[in-house]
């Protein structure tokens, strides 16, 4: 470990020893570090991993401790301008730092700032994207560090999650709603049972009322059309006297248009859906950089499962929560509205989150989000959609 730590020092110098013009400031980067992270783990892994190679790099870093859960959210709203943002914890800190980030008046401009993300959490979806596999803890968090300092990114979609009354929430991976996801959350409860805690989990779990069938009302809309991305071109900001100018021709021009509203869709698909769990996932998970179409994945699962079909089934769904068994309803959709019975109890999984299950409006806002990542990884992304 310390071998690699000292090579990965050694490269990132490389990166801070580079000279820059005088008149360009130093690249200023927020780092959001959930200490909390990897079972109280995510400190120290963060101070002997990643922080060396950050402060070697040449950029100004400003690390921010979050201290409870919701505090990056609000942290997000009050930060000022900064060149990077980088996440270090799980997926619980990715989804509130995207959540902060989107939420804010001047979304449209911060979206467009890259981020880095360093996997510290107990779970840590996005890193099977990012960054090469690795059975080493140390050279997986080195790997993703330096991937920030060679600049490569890839877009990721984003999905929307909006309530009745709540400020929408922000998802890089998916929700999920059903058994399996109410049986993982309690699989650290049977820690007892050692390597069978999961089977445990999920075999306590057809205790309950069987078969399990979560009831709701889906509409949803296809796939949109992607439009070809268009290389971002710096322009250089015109002069103080420019700028005054144009904005009050505009104050003084006569006044705007009305914005034309949404043309309603009349091809919106309806579902009535008894299932034993419902997914809406985004394709990042296996990203296609060159795919023509914009749309997430729902997956509704077959409500009559055997109860031994379920616990086994339960299992490979732990190591692949977006898996989609034989005989489940697959559906490819651009936006969907989710409306659930009333008195409707339970959970939703949310990148890995805890939310209450309640009816929902999901968008999917594609290309939303750019972050770093692998240069190698990339490739191999590009070699496999050209194959």
């Amino acid at each position: 470990d310390n071998l690699l730590r000292r090579a990965a020092c050694q490269e990132a110098q490389a990166f801070g020893n580079q000279l820059i013009p005088s008149n360009v400031p130093v690249k200023k980067a927020a780092v959001f570090l959930n200490p909390a992270a990897c079972k109280g783990k995510a400190r120290t892994l963060f101070e002997k991993n990643a922080a060396p190679i950050l402060h070697l790099s040449g950029l100004d870093i400003t690390v921010v401790k979050t201290d409870y859960e919701g505090q990056a959210k609000k942290l997000l709203e009050l930060m000022e301008n900064t060149d990077l943002i980088i996440i270090a914890g799980g997926d619980g800190t990715v989804q509130e730092v995207i959540t902060g980030l989107l939420r804010r008046a001047d979304e449209a401009a911060f979206s467009k700032i890259p981020i880095g993300f360093i996997p510290l959490g107990k779970t840590s979806t996005l890193s099977h994207t990012l960054y090469p596999e690795s059975m080493n803890q140390v050279h997986h968090i080195i790997n993703a560090t330096l991937a920030i300092l060679k600049g490569e990114t890839v877009p990721l979609d984003v999905l929307q999650i909006k309530g009745e009354k709540e400020q929408p929430v922000f998802a890089v991976t998916g929700l999920r709603w059903g058994s399996y996801r109410d049986a993982a959350v309690k699989v650290s409860k049977y820690w007892y049972f050692g390597p069978l805690k999961t089977k445990a989990a999920h075999f306590f779990s057809t205790f309950k009322e069987w078969p399990q069938k979560h009831q709701a009302a889906l509409m949803y809309l296809g796939p949109t059309e992607r439009p070809p991305e268009e290389p971002e071109e710096k322009r250089s900001r015109p002069p103080l006297h420019v700028r005054l100018y144009r904005r009050l021709a505009l104050y003084w021009s006569s006044p705007p248009k009305e914005i034309p509203q949404e043309a309603t869709q009349d091809n919106w698909e309806e579902l009535k859906i008894s299932t034993i769990e419902l997914s809406i996932a985004t394709q990042n998970r296996q990203l296609d950089l060159t795919r023509t179409e914009d749309f997430m994945n729902i997956c509704i699962e077959a409500d009559t499962v055997s109860k031994g079909q379920f616990i086994n089934r339960g299992s490979q769904k732990m190591s692949d929560p977006q898996m989609c068994p034989e005989g489940s309803q697959c559906i490819q959709a651009s936006k969907c509205i989710l409306q659930l019975p009333e008195g409707t109890e339970g959970s939703f999984g949310i990148d890995n989150e805890e939310y209450e299950a309640m009816p929902v409006e999901v968008k999917l806002l594609p290309r939303k989000l750019r972050f770093f990542c692998d240069p190698r990884r990339r490739e191999q992304m590009l070699h496999a959609t050209v194959q």
